[in-house]
């Protein structure tokens, strides 16, 4: 049977969450990993803005959109309920993924690269992005993740940027009052899910052998 494909980035939050819903979801897909500054032509055909991740299904539907690949993969198969009794999660999690994808994103470009925005300081830029974490943080008072005490698609839409987040200044972010987004980052980083996700592989060229995962 013909296998999707997976055009993707190690270390980009965005490939990252769309990796761990396609295999938490179980679908198997051949695994494409590309150098963003040379991306193959192939990738380019699918996705002319050059982004990844890129997901190519069999019958040539293609998704550019992490968030998009996220939902799908769930649809097919949701083995731990990550969308949650007849959906009930998915409308949260829409809400916190808007505010994670643009106005976070943003604040958090601007403190890992502080240096190319000389318009404020990075401790500036860093208060900005900890309104994000704040929210999370009272979120986490509530349940052990970020809708429920289980996991959710809004903790895998939204965990890979707070890791970028607290990697940028790790030893400040070690010793900041968000004990518990702390908790909760650290079990998802040591999660077997995340560990097979952020395995590293070769980068893909055009006559290599497929890797499925």
């Amino acid at each position: 049977m013909p296998t999707p494909i997976l055009y993707s980035f190690r270390r980009c939050p965005y490939c990252m969450r769309a990796h761990m819903a396609l295999k938490q979801s179980g679908i198997k897909v051949e695994l494409r990993e590309v150098k963003l500054s040379d991306m193959p032509d192939e990738a380019l055909a699918a996705s002319p803005e050059a982004t990844v991740p890129v997901l190519i299904l069999p019958d040539g539907t293609v998704f550019t959109e992490s968030w998009d690949i996220v939902k799908w993969s769930l649809l097919q198969n949701d083995p731990e309920q990550w969308l949650g009794n007849e959906d009930e999660y998915s409308l949260d999690a829409e809400i916190l993924i808007e505010t994670n994808d643009f106005s976070f994103k943003d604040d958090l470009d601007h403190y890992k690269y502080a240096d190319r925005f000389p318009e404020r300081n990075k401790e500036d830029y860093r208060k900005a992005c900890e309104e994000f974490i704040e929210e999370l943080e009272d979120m986490l008072t509530e349940n052990h993740y970020l809708l429920a005490d289980q996991l959710s698609l809004a903790d895998i839409g939204v965990f890979p940027f707070v890791r970028q987040f607290s990697l940028v200044d790790k030893d400040w972010f070690d010793a900041s009052p968000y004990t518990k987004v702390q908790h909760w980052l650290g079990k998802l980083i040591r999660s077997e899910l995340f560990q097979h996700v952020f395995q590293k592989h070769k980068l893909w060229e055009t006559h290599d052998a497929a890797i499925y995962i």
